[in-house]
């Protein structure tokens, strides 16, 4: 655990990213797992991640996003894109998967199928987007702490137009729409004038509150 301590405290919001060097395929795979095993609400996995390396649809994204180079000068761009809404083809795709792995049915499971099947489409589809679009929050954090694990540089970002986003990757074709985005790549120490500041976050005595 301090290793990964240590890892965390290294790693920081990358304001300038070397164009000329590349995240090794592995390491790329081993944070997108990370994301994949990550949990969310009912197990649902209510969105996907789409990774982008495609020069050309990089530039396209630049510009919606305030101009920030990572996007470019990163080598992969990960961008979080919620379900649009639950529906019943979506949730019961998720529980027949769990039955299928699992290779048995569990009346107690089917009960809370049914019950999410009740409660979850019949809802207004912005707040079925935004609850999913919190479930990919969480998977970011995974990705944040898999990219500082294996030292690789990234800068979550919410300073884009998501509309734009969605529809230059075709998002809302496939019933996504776009939540957070994270450039990948390395620091470019040189033209980077958050590189060498000190982390500074609050103290714990601030930040953790213990009721015993």
């Amino acid at each position: 655990m301090s290793e990964l301590l240590q890892k965390l405290q290294w790693r920081y919001a990358t304001k300038k990213m070397n164009p000329a060097k590349i995240v090794p395929q592995e390491k790329v795979e081993r944070i997108l797992e990370a994301v994949r095993l990550t949990a969310t609400s009912s197990g649902l996995q209510p969105y996907e991640v789409i990774v982008v390396t495609n020069p050309d649809l990089r530039e396209q994204i630049k510009p919606h996003a305030w101009g920030q180079g990572q996007i470019t000068d990163g080598s992969h761009l990960l961008v979080f894109a919620a379900w649009d809404n639950y529906t019943a083809e979506r949730i019961n795709t998720m529980f027949d998967l769990v039955n299928e792995e699992r290779g048995f049915r569990n009346e107690g499971w089917e009960a809370y199928r049914q019950k999410l099947l009740a409660g979850y489409p019949p809802r207004d589809a912005e707040v079925n987007f935004q609850h999913a679009a919190r479930q990919a929050y969480i998977g970011l954090g995974s990705a944040l702490i898999a990219a500082a694990y294996e030292e690789v540089d990234s800068t979550p970002m919410e300073g884009f137009d998501p509309a734009k986003v969605d529809e230059i990757l075709g998002l809302r074709e496939r019933r996504l729409r776009s939540v957070i985005i994270l450039p990948l790549g390395y620091r470019e120490t040189e033209g980077d004038w958050l590189a060498n500041l000190k982390k500074v976050r609050r103290p714990r005595e601030q930040f953790v509150v213990e009721m015993k």
